[in-house]
């Protein structure tokens, strides 16, 4: 009489487990790489701006210095006025923002609820210019401001910073007022409020979110743009922080600080990098919610 021999079964626990193992370590060690390409330049501006000159220009380099210094930092504020250049950064980055924002919201409102005549072709025409790259606009812009004797003036940057950030703005807001429902408009029209009433005080609350992301980006543009306020302005106590941290000179003619342009690097994001850790909620809110329609 033969016998059978017991089928053999494989337990696929250790299997499934060892697998999610490996992904998981990859997951990980692709979330590190990218982390680490995307900070190693700030990083490095950092560890830069912390070191001393013969550390900088010292060969092999010298990643992480063993002795810091905090002189290029002090440089910045004793040789030439940076509390100026970040004071006029922050002038003209906050009224282009509340600009853009004043400007884009009704327009917006008006795309979304409205509906004027030819209100497709008008969406059409602001995605197009959403799209155009701002440095086109370089020659007619100077023309503009020679003809209307805007140089030197903070005019000449928050005009264009608006102008340019008006687009975004407009799309970004009209996405959030069609999700709105109707029924608050009719609700407070019916309770006696006209349509600039109705915007102001019960549409624009609900649309927080939406002001902050679009305020931000704006923001952002207006501080880090430096062609435009390279050429528009050219006394030195109105420069703007990219501005004047490109134009640090060393102590002679062919010396390049590196150490004072890592430190006014630092000084000139570490307001954004507030900025964005402050209102990172709203931003979060404000990049999901205008995805879903609904």
């Amino acid at each position: 009489m033969t016998t059978i021999p017991e089928k053999l079964t494989t337990n696929p626990q250790p299997q499934a487990q060892a697998k999610n193992l490996v992904t998981n370590i990859l997951k990980w060690a692709a979330i590190a790489f990218v982390v680490v390409f995307c900070l190693a330049p700030v990083m490095w501006q950092v560890l830069t701006s912390f070191k001393v000159n013969q550390d900088i220009s010292k060969l092999p380099t010298i990643y992480f210095p063993s002795r810091i210094t905090l002189n290029h930092y002090l440089e910045l504020f004793v040789r030439r006025p940076f509390w100026r250049y970040i004071l006029n950064s922050a002038l003209v980055s906050f009224v282009s923002t509340a600009l853009a924002l004043a400007m884009g919201a009704p327009a917006a409102y008006a795309l979304a609820r409205l509906r004027p005549w030819g209100s497709k072709v008008i969406l059409a025409g602001i995605l197009i210019v959403t799209l155009f790259p701002g440095i086109l606009l370089f020659l007619g812009l100077l023309e503009i401001i020679q003809k209307l004797n805007l140089g030197n003036n903070y005019l000449a940057l928050i005009i264009p910073y608006a102008a340019i950030n008006l687009p975004l703005t407009i799309l970004v807001l009209r996405s959030f007022f069609e999700q709105l429902p109707k029924e608050l408009e009719d609700s407070a029209r019916m309770d006696g409020y006209n349509t600039l009433q109705m915007l102001i005080k019960i549409l624009l609350p609900m649309t927080v979110p939406a002001l902050v992301t679009t305020g931000i980006l704006t923001f952002i543009f207006a501080w880090n743009e430096f062609i435009f306020a390279l050429t528009f302005i050219t006394r030195d106590e109105m420069k703007t922080i990219p501005v004047a941290a490109a134009q640090l000179s060393g102590a002679s003619t062919f010396e390049i600080p590196y150490g004072p342009i890592a430190a006014a690097t630092v000084v000139g994001t570490f307001p954004l990098v507030l900025l964005v850790l402050f209102f990172q909620r709203k931003i979060v809110q404000g990049l999901t919610a205008g995805a879903v329609k609904g």
